[in-house]
């Protein structure tokens, strides 16, 4: 039975996969496809893909899978993952409501305080309806951005000098 995804790794490709291999400073996922491509090649031992999946300890699928992009894409790919290009999570607070907290937590504190707190500020923006509901830790995290001085300013707190 011939495959129909063959590997023929260059002399160039199987040092580079050694290298990876024998580093130990990667990911497990990228020695394991390192392996299944060692294994795989025509030029080599030229293992069934059941094989290589019990010497990997890996599903056969996932050696089909990496022999395939490796044909299809070439050896960068088989060996790294593709980046996501989106968070999969998206961001509660965006450019505008950011700009809209920042504006917030710069004006004057509610009557009877003296200074902004992240609590207040979120309880701020639910009432504004600028947000459905924010906590002040996550109020906290996006002001952090800012600089630590900057941060002081719009919490109204102030910075002690040394004379």
């Amino acid at each position: 039975m011939t495959k129909r995804y063959t590997v023929n790794l260059s002399d160039e490709e199987r040092r580079e996969l050694l290298f990876i291999i024998k580093k130990g400073e990667t990911s497990v996922s990228r020695v394991k496809h390192a392996q299944i491509l060692l294994n795989s090649d025509q030029n080599g031992p030229n293992k069934t893909d059941r094989e290589i999946a019990e010497f990997i300890k890996c599903h056969p699928q996932t050696v089909f899978n990496v022999r395939k992009k490796y044909t299809e894409m070439g050896l960068e790919p088989a060996l790294y993952r593709k980046p996501r290009e989106n968070s999969p999570i998206q961001p509660i607070v965006d450019g505008k409501k950011e700009a809209q907290l920042i504006a917030i937590a710069c004006s004057q504190p509610p009557e009877g305080r003296s200074r902004w707190t992240f609590k207040l500020l979120s309880e701020r923006m639910v009432e504004l309806e600028i947000i459905d509901s924010i906590s002040p830790k996550t109020v906290e995290r996006v002001l952090k951005k800012r600089t630590q001085t900057s941060l002081e300013k719009m919490l109204g707190y102030t910075t002690k000098t040394k004379r």
